[in-house]
């Protein structure tokens, strides 16, 4: 059988003996990764999975010493119930799932599709989340056992953080390190400059501005946050979030007045990346007269709680408080078909040489 055609079987190793098992072997993984979901709004999901986001020292890195003790006698005891609200305001009730999840399923059938078409049975598409389920560690297994002996993993965050990709990858690699027969492995890089996904961010706010009666005055391009203190050792998020405003200008042929980088999401008392959203939304309104303004999220590839709750009513209402007027969201790229040709532009540069 050409080993290069075939699709992966229960068969014969082809330097093993006649008793040695049968193995699975043969296919390529790519599998997606996003951040996490709780499985459920109420106060045990959502105390289990803060406690795992929030015990990430990619995430958090102060002293464990000082950090747990009051993460788990004070913030575990509260937040569930506050986090708990916002994600029961923005729960897919009828699948029983955050948005999130919803969301990226979506993506993952899509990708599939566009996968099986150009590659055949040769191809594995799988997502996992860093957070929650389904973990990165029971995806790479499954793949895996499916005949899976090389992996592709693509952090589903257009912008490399340490907070974000890096430990997206450090949970594969802790996957990678109990199997006894290892696949071969490649991790997909920050994509934030790719053309593609630069025209996907444009089309979408170039359909948004075709259905509002008046263009809005300004585009504030809100990325997540992180603290100011990793951009200062090295984490290059900062500046590739300011590259891809940069980039989405030109392709819409915008002057610098038109579109603008804020932060969200502060956690915390140290001082974060700014200017942070939910202020300067506030400050366009009472000091630049900016009374109609859109907000978009390049950094995220899904909706999530920091983009429906967070964005479309936090910040929302920080804007409206200051006089502003009209307030349009950008939905994520989520599974529009320029997002998903995107992302299968980026894999398969990623499956040279394997397929």
């Amino acid at each position: 059988m050409n080993m290069m055609n075939m699709t992966a079987l229960e068969t014969e190793l082809p330097h093993a003996g006649p008793d040695h098992p049968k193995v699975k072997f043969g296919k390529v993984g790519v599998l997606l990764a996003n951040l996490g979901t709780p499985d459920d709004y109420t106060y045990w999901p959502m105390r289990r999975y803060l406690g795992e986001f929030l015990s990430d020292k990619r995430v958090i890195d102060y002293s464990p010493f000082i950090w747990q003790p009051l993460l788990q006698l004070i913030i575990l005891t509260k937040r569930p119930f506050s986090s708990g609200a916002a994600y029961k305001s923005i729960w897919n009730h009828e699948a029983g799932e955050s948005p999130l999840m919803t969301i990226t399923k979506d993506q993952t059938a899509k990708i599939t599709d566009a996968m099986k078409a150009k590659y055949g049975d040769r191809i594995e598409v799988d997502f996992c989340m860093r957070y929650g389920n389904p973990s990165t560690k029971s995806k790479v297994r499954q793949m895996i056992e499916r005949g899976c002996d090389k992996i592709v993993f693509f952090p589903l965050y257009p912008h490399y953080a340490g907070a974000t990709s890096a430990t997206a990858n450090d949970q594969f690699f802790r996957a990678l390190m109990e199997e006894k027969w290892q696949p071969s492995a490649r991790t997909i890089p920050a994509y934030f400059e790719n053309p593609a996904y630069i025209d996907a961010l444009a089309q979408s706010v170039e359909r948004s501005y075709a259905q509002l009666e008046k263009k809005p005055d300004i585009l504030v391009c809100s990325y997540h946050g992180v603290p100011k203190r990793y951009l200062m050792e090295g984490d290059p998020y900062h500046c590739q979030c300011q590259k891809t405003t940069r980039l989405l200008k030109e392709r819409l042929g915008w002057a610098d007045t038109e579109i603008c980088t804020t932060f969200q999401s502060k956690f915390g008392p140290e001082e974060w990346l700014k200017p942070y959203t939910v202020e300067e939304v506030a400050r366009l309104a009472e000091e630049d007269g900016k009374k109609n303004i859109a907000v978009i999220a390049p950094a995220f590839s899904a909706d999530c709680i920091e983009t429906l709750e967070e964005i479309n009513e936090e910040i929302k209402e920080s804007f409206e408080e200051a006089g502003g007027e009209h307030f349009t969201y950008i939905p994520c790229l989520n599974d529009d078909d320029a997002h998903i040709n995107a992302l299968c532009g980026v894999i398969d540069d990623n499956l040279k040489g394997w397929i």
